[in-house]
């Protein structure tokens, strides 16, 4: 679960990180209010979105007067925004963040996050602050440091003297440097944080560390334990087939793709995307029923795919083990009788209960297309669909 910049700073402020301080704002004149509550000469006006990029999209601005504030404030609230990570639609500025002005000395990239190799969490540091990291990784990888920390331990001495080296950090700002990733470390743990991204970190002219902007992720499986941190979701930030999806605890990613897949298993789900690129086609979803799903939940899935406007054809992919085909099936005929199937629906079941899930699917008079394996389904889905469409 991502959550905005202001509401990241707060999180962080909380745990003692030195943060600008600014001002929520939902509303024109709830941004000239802020600007008069904060002390000036300088503010920032920023959008608040679930996406990088905001400053080159013209969604951050610096601005030296209240009525420019006032200009901005208008300008950007509810413009749409189109960033690298925004897609080619873009995401629309419901929120806004006024905030105090930042004399920037130097700019610095800090990040943590979960390194499944090590099963640790990473500090990811850069001089190249203000940039798309992917960028650095990719043209300069040589300016990025990456150290795993024991969790037995924490954040020790050796690890600030890696940080501040790689960040070149003069002796006082080497001192800062030490009880800052402490704190940031301590939220990222206590709030079981997925991703926490200092973008930039800079040094101010009177020569302090300062956290200029904020994001965080955090791991969804571990919000039971955090209902402060719930409240802080904007569903206005997320897709509603996602928000439907995770109503029935489905595994459901939006894409742009033509072709709705329902499968059991994120291995599997993930080679039957690839086998549809294969043939020429592209998936508009990443969909794992899981292994226990009830005839209500496989349901549910179905329908979520239909209601995409992008889909022209669907392709279930079930190897049943847990899963039993015949739930699938149950499912499956229960949600076209319900929305009805105005596209071509390709069905490959396999495994538990396989002939009475095909039986199910035969005997419902529905226009389904059978497949004997995965390479069959997926040429099968993307003639039809290409047949549909010519």
């Amino acid at each position: 679960m991502n959550i905005h910049e202001y509401q990241a700073k707060a999180v962080l402020r909380d745990f003692g990180v030195p943060v600008p301080r600014g001002i929520p704002a939902f509303t024109v004149e709830e941004a000239v209010k802020a600007a008069g509550e904060l002390p000036g000469p300088v503010w920032v006006v920023k959008a608040q979105i679930h996406a990088g990029g905001r400053g080159k999209a013209g969604g951050v601005k610096v601005v030296k007067s209240r009525d420019e504030v006032k200009t901005e404030a208008a300008r950007i609230l509810g413009s749409t925004l189109v960033t690298h990570q925004t897609g080619p639609r873009g995401k629309q500025v419901n929120r806004l963040y006024i905030e105090d002005g930042s004399a920037i000395a130097k700019e610095f990239y800090l990040s943590m996050l979960v390194d499944r190799v090590t099963s640790r969490v990473a500090i990811v540091a850069s001089t190249e602050g203000g940039m798309n990291i992917e960028e650095v990784a990719h043209d300069t990888p040589e300016k990025i440091l990456t150290i795993t920390i024991d969790p037995a331990t924490g954040i020790m001495p050796h690890h600030v003297r890696s940080v501040a080296n790689a960040l070149k950090l003069d002796a006082d700002l080497t001192k800062q440097a030490g009880p800052l990733l402490s704190k940031l470390y301590k939220a990222f743990t206590e709030k079981d944080m997925s991703l926490l991204e200092i973008n930039p970190l800079v040094v101010t002219k009177d020569n302090k560390l300062i956290c200029l902007d904020a994001k965080i992720g955090f791991d969804g499986n571990a919000l039971y334990r955090h209902p402060d941190v719930v409240e802080l979701r904007d569903e206005t930030e997320e897709d509603e087939k996602e928000i439907e999806a995770s109503k029935y605890d489905l595994n459901y990613i939006a894409l742009d793709g033509s072709i709705g897949c329902m499968v059991n298993g994120a291995g599997l789900a993930m080679a039957t995307m690839d086998i549809i690129k294969l043939y020429g086609a592209e998936p508009a979803n990443f969909l794992d029923v899981g292994g226990g799903a009830s005839k209500e939940k496989v349901s549910a899935a179905f329908k979520i795919i239909t209601s995409d406007p992008k889909v022209q054809g669907i392709l279930i992919n079930i190897f049943g083990g847990i899963m039993k085909c015949d739930v699938i099936a149950e499912g499956v005929v229960a949600a076209v009788k319900e929305v009805g199937l105005k596209v071509p629906l390709v069905v490959r079941l396999e495994g538990t209960n396989v002939d009475l899930g095909k039986k199910i699917i035969k005997d419902s008079g529905l226009n389904v297309v059978p497949a004997d394996d995965l390479d069959d389904a997926a040429q099968k889905i993307v003639a039809a669909v290409k047949k549909a469409a010519s």
